[in-house]
């Protein structure tokens, strides 16, 4: 059974454009269009999901994706640091900054850890690869990194080295049994 995977990163935020750590919010006009650009050369889908978060929903309906929210599409939880910029925590907090950097399996934050992470998007692809067909996911910059690592079998620090812009799309497929990564594009 062989299962493609398209997965695309949502539009910009002002928290992307901020280098902040995200909360809620919704996409920036330039990147509704851009999506909507984008759109228009994906092929037809067997299932479409989403992230529930707002950035991801509306980066679907402006791909023009009737997609299904799931869960375990969510971003990456990191708790107290969400809606503050990368340079605050670093200033504030330079320990945890380079703990969750260098450990995998920390979360001074009190959200998720990496490896929580890669955990949780096993268990989502091992369910998306049981559908056949061609499927889309709308979701978030560090929901495909840990896709990709988990599709490669990479060391989990590799999370780490993967740059998801917005609006990136990645291709993966399935055999059944494992994942391969097909082309990552900006």
């Amino acid at each position: 059974m062989s299962s493609r995977l398209t997965l695309v990163s949502h539009a910009p935020t002002a928290a992307v454009r901020a280098a902040a750590f995200p909360l809620d919010e919704g996409i920036e006009e330039s990147g509704r269009s851009d999506a909507s650009a984008l759109g228009k050369d994906l092929p037809p889908f067997a299932a479409a999901w989403t992230s529930p978060a707002r950035r991801a929903l509306e980066t679907a309906a402006a791909l023009n994706l009737d997609a299904k929210a799931d869960v375990l599409l969510r971003d990456m939880d990191l708790g107290r640091w969400a809606g503050r910029s990368f340079s605050d925590v670093e200033a504030s907090e330079p320990q945890e900054m380079l703990q969750w950097l260098s450990d995998t399996a920390a979360s001074p934050h009190g959200g998720e850890s990496v490896e929580g992470l890669l955990a949780r998007i096993t268990n989502w692809l091992n369910i998306a690869g049981q559908q056949q067909g061609r499927k889309v996911a709308v979701t978030h910059p560090a929901v495909i990194r840990a896709a990709i690592v988990v599709a490669i079998e990479a060391n989990p620090l590799s999370f780490w080295r993967i740059d998801i812009a917005p609006l990136s799309v990645v291709e993966l497929s399935s055999n059944g049994r494992r994942w391969t990564l097909r082309s990552i594009k900006d």
